[in-house]
This record gives structure tokens, C-alpha cells and sequence, in this order.
């Protein structure tokens, strides 16, 4: 480098913040610079690239990453290097012959691995630039590489003040190298897609990154919102269990209805648990949707005068229960699946809350009773968590969206007056909940009433089931729409239950899954330590809930092993579901009831060797 002439060098970038102001500071002074670019970079702002070539600066290669080119393989050697080039052919329409390798600024720091990727490089054709060192003085004639930074901005601009440089210029011109060249026609066109195709990284990226915040928002702020109820739930039980008017002691009749289809291998079960309840004066209606088993025979086959078989063509599970509500002597009415198997004391249990008048019905603690395998461990967790939690929260704020299938009590005048079970949804029992809430009635929801009930222990069945479910559930949210802009206890569902439908079984559904694929991208391209470090971070806050779900539930919690499983496998099917249900509303689909085969496997819990233990009876 002649005397008195420095040639300053610019590492990394083109950054948007600062290349800006270090080419204002060059263009003051009338100085030019070499600026040895970051490939990424340069397709993210090839606007700075080109104003970088048009004030009469010189462009080189910093690579495409920063990667250090002496720890990479061949391949990457190779598309570190020309990935470059392409993005400079997009943004300039010309290469660069000049490379200044990442980590060796200076020419002592080109030794092993290091000194072989140069001669590499070199036979390449590149010419690598390294930088003196800070001890050599301006007035000798120096490169000096700074980087694109404040603290880089600060030194250039004493640079320029320095009286003893004369000229401050580019490698090229400082050292009488050749300049770049002209790229051909092809390596343009590569490099323009590549820049289109960063920036449409860029966009996705941005909007991931908004995903992501939104998702894990939506995420934590349900963790929180159930944990807060839950424990709002047990304060208000502990402090209203005596006393309170809708507390006061309930033992009159009750008529117990069994929609049935096929459902011989575990009607017994079913009925001989009703039976053996501890709420003596019952009325058990068996109505078979015309089934081709012996469920109507071993239904009439009980030898008690207390159950009535009532048969029908098959029509359906709401014509079966409201042909179950013409045959109903009481006013209120116990909904039972002829799958499930109630403890002794779950009617007693759930039907003393419609001592108040202005309660119009009861959800019950649904259980899962057949737990042995890990799709049934899943379940038995999303059960406790997903579903009961949920109840205990939605009871707190007055919009209770679903009383199950599996047990739930209602008063009679209640279900007639909102027109029966109706048949316009797949989830008669969520449109039958929401209905009442429209027409002034109060659902609550009663822990104790504990019944088992058998879960899908194959994908294919499991599947059909949960679509059926989220399909149904979005047609009774649409169908009761109006909730929104009610009043009194319309309105309450209506702008708590429905919202939080819409947020956190809908659209969190649909976002979730871009938490675990950027999880993955972090753990493959970003840091891998800080990605696993977020997502067990996740997971932890989740176990603890779980936790918590599963001791007010009375459920041990050495069940939680299999949660990091349910998070990884089970919970992406479920996601999976709510985005067909949704395509398939959207599309205009029409889902077809599909029945479940049943094992008679409900009662497995509630006969082993440890019985479940339910909490007092409010």
C-alpha cells in the first residue's frame, strides 16, 4: 500500500442501520472504502449493495454466513463462496475476486485448517485480504479492517481526521489489483431469485416470528387463566359448601336416559352401575336407535322393573334422547352414554345443584377407565387437564359451553323449553348446553359426580371421534353466534365461553403447531441450546398444571411421565383435527355420524385395586 494511502475495509453486512451512516461519513470526506460483505446479508439489502457500488466503493466476500471456512466441509466451502457471488450478480450485476476470510484478518491468523482453505480459495481465483496490523502506522500505508458497528464508525471517523493520510481508497486501487467483473446473463438470473426468494424468507420469517409471539401468548395466558379458576373453583367450594341455596339437599326421583346403538359389550356395565347407585328412586330409559346386537335383549333382561327398553328405528343420538324425554316421569333427568359406568354415588352427587331454580343443568367428571395404553394415558391426561380443568374455569366465570354426553343432569321443563336435544349439530350435548344458556339458565358443573367411560384405543377410531367432536363444536359456536350480543346469562357464555372457544380450541389449535416447527428450525439452524431451553421451559409449565389438575382431581400423578410424549405425538394429531374440521366447515362438508367400536373396557378403573376416591360433596 503506498505511503500515506489507507485503504479501509468494512467487514460483515451490509447492516441497515449502520452502512447507511458509514457511507454518509465516506461521501463527507470524499473517501472510498472496501466493503467485504456477508452473502445472507447482501440478498436480505442488495439496496445497500448497490449503493455501496454506485458511490464508488469496492465489494468483496465475507462469505455467505460468516462461516469459518477452514472448520467446513467441501460442499460448504463451495456454496459459501458462490452462494455469494450469486448474490452479488442479483443486486449488481457483477463478482468479486476479493475475499477476506471470517476470524483471519490478519495474515499471522492464517495457519492449519485455516491456511489450507486459503490456497483453496486461491485456486478459485480469489485474492485474499488480510489486514495490518493496529501497530503499523497511516503514514506507511495501511489496510484497515474495521467492522460495520458504532464503535467501527467512531474509529473511521478518526481515520478521516488523520493528517497524516493523504488519500483513503480501495484494496483494488490501493494495491493496483484487477477489478471486479461483468457476471453473465445466467448468474444474474440466479441471483435475482435468490434475493426474491430471501425476501419471501424474510416475510415468512417475520411472520412466524409474530406466530410464534401470538401462539406462546395464547398458550401461557391459558395455563394461567385455568390455573387461577381452578383455584378460584376450590375457594368458592370450600366456601359456599354449606349453606349456599343451590347447596341444599336434592333426593327426589330421577329419570336416567340410555341412548344405545350397538352397544352390547357394555350396556351391562352401564346399567348395573345406575343400579347400584346410592339414589335409590330411579327410572332407567334404554332407547335403542335400532341396533343389530343384543343390546335391547340384555338391556330387558336386567330383572329390574325399574329400567324400560324403548326401541326405535335408528334416527340418531338426539332423536333417541328426546324419544327418552317423551318416555321421562320426573323432572329431572340424568343423560347417560351406554358406554360409560357411573360411581354409587354420581347421580346423588350431580343432581343436588338443580335444588336452585335457576339452575338448568349439570356437568359431571368424566374419567377415563380404560388407561392401559399410552394413546389411553394421552387421553386420561387430556380428560384431567383439558377437559375438567376447563369445567372448574368455565363454572368461576358462568359459561359452562358443554355438558357430556357421558353424565350430565338436566331439568326436564329446561331441555323441552329450548325445543329438545336438537339435530342440527354433530355435538348435540354442546348445542343442547349452549341453548339453555340463551334461554336464562345457569350450568354448573359438580367434580364429585364421577363417571368412567371407555376411550378410543386406536389412532383411526380416535381420529373419527375427535373430528366428530371439533366438527359438531364448531357448528353449535356458529349456530349460537347471537350470544355474543345477549344479556344476562346468554350473554356472559356468550362473550366468555365463546370467545374462549374461539381463541384457545380454534385459533391456538391452528397456531400451536408453529411452535414446535420453530423449535425445530432453532434447534437445525439457530441455537440449540436456547431452542430446547424455551420448549422445556414450556413443557414444565404444562407438567405443573397437570400436576395440579391431577391433585384436585384425585388422580395420581405419576401418570405425567407420558406428557412430553402427548406433547410431541398426541397433541399434533388433535391440532391435525381442528384444521380439517375447520377446511371441512369452511368447505361446506357434511360429516356423517360415525360409531365407535366399543370393548365393554369402561369399568376397568373403577375395579382395580385402587378405586378412585372423589372429593366431599358440596
Amino acid at each position: 500500500m503506498p505511503a500515506r494511502t489507507v485503504a479501509l475495509t468494512f467487514d460483515g453486512g451490509p447492516d441497515p442501520v449502520w452502512t447507511p451512516r458509514i457511507l454518509d461519513l465516506l461521501r463527507r470526506n470524499n473517501a472510498r472504502a472496501t466493503f467485504f460483505v456477508h452473502g445472507a446479508q447482501a440478498a436480505r439489502h442488495p439496496e445497500l449493495v448497490r449503493r455501496i457500488r454506485a458511490e464508488g466503493h469496492e465489494i468483496g466476500s465475507n462469505t455467505y454466513t460468516g462461516a469459518v471456512l477452514g472448520e467446513s466441509s467441501a460442499p460448504r466451502f463451495r456454496a459459501e463462496l458462490e452462494m455469494t457471488q450469486s448474490a452479488l450478480a442479483g443486486a449488481t450485476g457483477r463478482r468479486t475476486n476479493l475475499l477476506r476470510m471470517p476470524r483471519t484478518t490478519s495474515p499471522d491468523t492464517l495457519c492449519g485448517r485455516e491456511w489450507q482453505a486459503a490456497r483453496r480459495a486461491a485456486g478459485y481465483g480469489y485474492v485474499l485480504v488480510a489486514a495490518d496490523k493496529g501497530s503499523r502506522r497511516p503514514a506507511q500505508g495501511i489496510v484497515r479492517q474495521l467492522s460495520q458497528t458504532e464503535s467501527a464508525y467512531q474509529e473511521a471517523r478518526r481515520l478521516l481526521r488523520n493528517r497524516a493520510v493523504e488519500r483513503f481508497t480501495t484494496v483494488s486501487d490501493g494495491l493496483g489489483l484487477v477489478p471486479d467483473a461483468p457476471s453473465s446473463l445466467l448468474a444474474r438470473w440466479v441471483g435475482q431469485g435468490l434475493i426474491r426468494v430471501t425476501g419471501l424468507g424474510q416475510v415468512f420469517s417475520t411472520a412466524m416470528i409474530w406466530i410464534l409471539g401470538v401462539a406462546g401468548g395464547l398458550g401461557v395466558l391459558r395455563l394461567l387463566l385455568l390455573a387461577l379458576f381452578a383455584r378460584a373453583h376450590v375457594r368458592r367450594l370450600e366456601r359456599f359448601r354449606t349453606g349456599a341455596p343451590w347447596m341444599r339437599e336434592t333426593s327426589g326421583p330421577v329419570t336416567v336416559l340410555v341412548p344405545a346403538y350397538n352397544e352390547e359389550a357394555g350396556i351391562g356395565s352401564t346399567l348395573r352401575s345406575l343400579l347400584d347407585s346410592r339414589h335409590r328412586e330411579l327410572q332407567v330409559v334404554v332407547i335403542d336407535d335400532g341396533s343389530t346386537d343384543r343390546t335391547a335383549d340384555i338391556a330387558a333382561n336386567t330383572g329390574d322393573a325399574r329400567v324400560e327398553v324403548v326401541r326405535q328405528v335408528n334416527a340418531g343420538k338426539a332423536a333417541a334422547l328426546n324419544r327418552g324425554l317423551a318416555h321421562a316421569r320426573y323432572d329431572i333427568v340424568v343423560m347417560v352414554d351406554a358406554d360409560t359406568v357411573f360411581e354409587p354415588d354420581a347421580i346423588e352427587r350431580i343432581v343436588q345443584p338443580l335444588a336452585h331454580p335457576a339452575v338448568g343443568a349439570v356437568s359431571g367428571n368424566t374419567k377415563v377407565g380404560n388407561r392401559r395404553s399410552l394413546l389411553a394415558r394421552w387421553q386420561h391426561l387430556e380428560y384431567v387437564f383439558g377437559f375438567n380443568l376447563d369445567r372448574r374455569m368455565f363454572e368461576v366465570l358462568e359459561c359452562m359451553p358443554t355438558v357430556p354426553g357421558a353424565i350430565g343432569a338436566f331439568r326436564r321443563d329446561a331441555v323441552l323449553g329450548v325445543g329438545g336435544v336438537s339435530e342440527d349439530t354433530l355435538a348435540e350435548d354442546t348445542d343442547l348446553t349452549m341453548a339453555l344458556w340463551r334461554s336464562g339458565w345457569r350450568v354448573l358443573y359438580e367434580e364429585s359426580a364421577v363417571a368412567w367411560t371407555e376411550v378410543p384405543t386406536g389412532l383411526r377410531q380416535l381420529w373419527r371421534q375427535r373430528y366428530r367432536w371439533c366438527y359438531g363444536t364448531l357448528q353449535a359456536m356458529w349456530k349460537h353466534r347471537g350470544a355474543l350480543f345477549g344479556r344476562g346469562p346468554a350473554g356472559r357464555f356468550g362473550r366468555r365461553g365463546l370467545t374462549y372457544l374461539a381463541l384457545f380450541q380454534v385459533a391456538l389449535p391452528l397456531l400451536a403447531p408453529v411452535i414446535d416447527v420453530y423449535a425445530l428450525y432453532g434447534v437445525l439452524f439457530r441455537d440449540p441450546w436456547e431452542s430446547a431451553a424455551v420448549w422445556f421451559a414450556f413443557l414444565g409449565v404444562q407438567i405443573v398444571c397437570s400436576g395440579y389438575a391431577l391433585r384436585l382431581d384425585g388422580e395420581p400423578v405419576r401418570a405425567l411421565w407420558s406428557m412430553p410424549f402427548q406433547i410431541v405425538v398426541y397433541r399434533q394429531l388433535m391440532y391435525l383435527v381442528v384444521i380439517q374440521s375447520l377446511v371441512a366447515l369452511l368447505l361446506g362438508s357434511r360429516l356423517r355420524w360415525q360409531r365407535m367400536h366399543r370393548s365393554g373396557t369402561a369399568a376397568e378403573q373403577i375395579g382395580g385395586p385402587v378405586p378412585y376416591r372423589g372429593v366431599p360433596m358440596r
